[in-house]
């Protein structure tokens, strides 16, 4: 654990962390864009809901890059990989198959044989995007789990 510790307060990790960070924030904005964009939410349901949205980007983005961090300094000690680490990226394809927009997401679902979908997301996709910080949540907690209880490989 100490060691894990230790390696995350880097350089090394901390621009890789800032990368990682940079680049989630960036896929939760987009597709916050794509579900209408901020303009459109403040319109339908006012500000508090954008702000909400943003922080919660933001809540979303440093968990997955942290775990994404947490996971390469786990390796490196152990040379396993966190089995927790892939919880982020179903957190990521949950969120661009029900944030996208309605017509794209019926599009691929069709595509691959699902006829439903999600018509209409209500509070421009707040309770699923509130489901994937549950869905990183418990990705975070097992990963915070492995990390406490790895061994160093001798």
């Amino acid at each position: 654990m100490y060691e894990v510790k230790d390696r995350l307060k880097t350089s090394k990790f901390m621009l890789v962390g800032l990368l990682f960070f940079s680049f989630f924030i960036g896929i939760y904005t987009t597709l916050d864009y794509f579900n209408g964009g901020y303009a459109k939410m403040v319109s339908d349901y006012g500000t508090y809901l954008v702000i909400i949205n943003v922080i919660l980007n933001v809540v979303m983005a440093l968990v997955s890059a942290l775990m994404f961090n947490l996971s390469t300094a786990l390796f490196d000690v152990t040379k396993k990989e966190g089995k927790g680490t892939f919880m982020t990226m179903v957190s990521v394809l949950f969120g661009v198959l029900t944030y996208g927009c309605t017509s794209c997401v019926i599009s691929f679902f069709a595509v691959i044989g699902i006829t439903f979908s999600v018509a209409v997301l209500p509070f421009a996709g707040l309770p699923y995007k509130l489901l994937s910080l549950v869905i990183l949540a418990i990705g975070f907690l097992w990963l915070l789990k492995e990390v406490k209880n790895a061994k160093c490989k001798i």
